[in-house]
């Protein structure tokens, strides 16, 4: 294990915020990871296992602990099934499946990050959710220090959440996931934007045709990562969409006299658009509060605008969060993880 001091962490983060890891760790190994949990253990001090740095927001302080930079990777296939080192990079994955003829995970093409983050946020966008093809994790439960498997149905997946992001927030490091995809599969085009982009088709688009779309829309809301684009300066989508009781969900229509959109939910729930909620409040895009501001593609994304602090970030994440409260009586909540102090 390769232990380094007072690595400054901006760069690791697609925020490009954040100051120095304490000491940093990267695993390309199991037995990297171990040990470094192993030293935070040892010697007392908090550890953050972090990716490809595309959901976190440091804080300006830095990490004063242990950061664990997962940096495994290989992709082994066994008939429907791939094993997936938790560092490779999710997107050249989806890109890897669909040349292999597989469906399952097209829509969630152009979503930044590293495969071991998937099951962790359950990703899902434009009608589908990476649990739905999740057959096992294999995880470090850093609780007995052993390396095991986690079945998927143990993993408690939700809207945007597991037990890796909830209730065992601490316990467990994604090394490895084993996804199963269908193979010759017809694409998912259940979601509006996709059904309009496709509305002049005649013949069903193919998987690859689908995930181009997907990476198209995303750019155009300034949530794919391109190199010089000072909109993908972000954590894309900065708040999740809020899934409130029906009865809520009425009332806001009600109080407001406004048609408030929803997406499915839950019998007895109601999920209403963040990005309607944020507009509503008085959010446009391309709203700046000095270095902080909003995509000037899409009102959900947060950006720096070139050299914004962690402080910065958080000033506007909870002007934003209080208006849409104040009108909504909805409480946003980020999508991002905060690291730090």
């Amino acid at each position: 294990m390769l232990l380094r001091e007072q690595v400054p962490l901006a760069p690791y983060t697609t925020f490009g915020i954040g100051g120095p890891a304490r000491y940093f760790v990267e695993a390309t190994d199991e037995a990297s990871v171990l040990e470094a949990v192993r030293y935070a253990r040892e010697n007392r001090l908090p550890l953050f296992v972090l990716g490809a740095g595309s959901n976190v927001l440091v804080s300006d302080e830095g990490f004063p602990g242990v950061v664990l930079h997962v940096a495994m990777m290989g992709v082994e296939q066994d008939g429907n099934y791939f094993r997936v080192a938790a560092g490779e990079n999710w997107d050249s994955f989806v890109s890897l499946a669909i040349e292999r003829g597989y469906g399952g995970i097209e829509c969630l093409a152009g979503i930044p990050g590293t495969v071991g983050g998937t099951p962790v946020q359950n990703v899902g966008a434009y009608g589908q959710e990476v649990s739905t093809t999740i057959t096992a994790v294999r995880i470090l439960d850093r609780n007995h220090l052993t390396f095991g498997e986690l079945p998927a149905a143990t993993c408690g997946f939700s809207y945007r959440r597991s037990i890796f992001n909830s209730t065992h927030r601490d316990r467990f490091i994604v090394t490895r996931v084993v996804y199963r995809l269908r193979p010759k599969a017809f694409p998912v085009l259940s979601y509006p934007d996709l059904k309009r982009y496709f509305h002049d088709r005649q013949d069903t688009p193919t998987l690859a045709e689908v995930a181009a779309a997907v990476r198209e829309i995303r750019h155009q809301k300034g949530m794919l990562l391109v190199e010089g684009d000072p909109d993908c300066r972000s954590a894309g989508s900065f708040f999740k969409n809020p899934v409130v009781p029906q009865a809520q969900y009425d009332e806001i229509g009600t109080r407001t006299s406004l048609q408030v959109p929803c997406y499915p939910a839950p019998r007895g729930y109601a999920k209403i658009p963040a990005a309607w909620l944020v507009e509503q409040a008085g959010f446009q895009k391309g709203f700046g509060q000095g270095a902080a501001g909003i995509s000037n593609k899409h009102t959900l994304a947060l950006i720096n605008r070139g050299d914004a602090t962690a402080s910065d970030m958080v000033l506007l994440r909870d002007l934003i969060a209080a208006k849409v409260e104040q009108k909504f009586g909805v409480r946003l909540e980020p999508e991002p993880v905060w690291v730090g102090g």
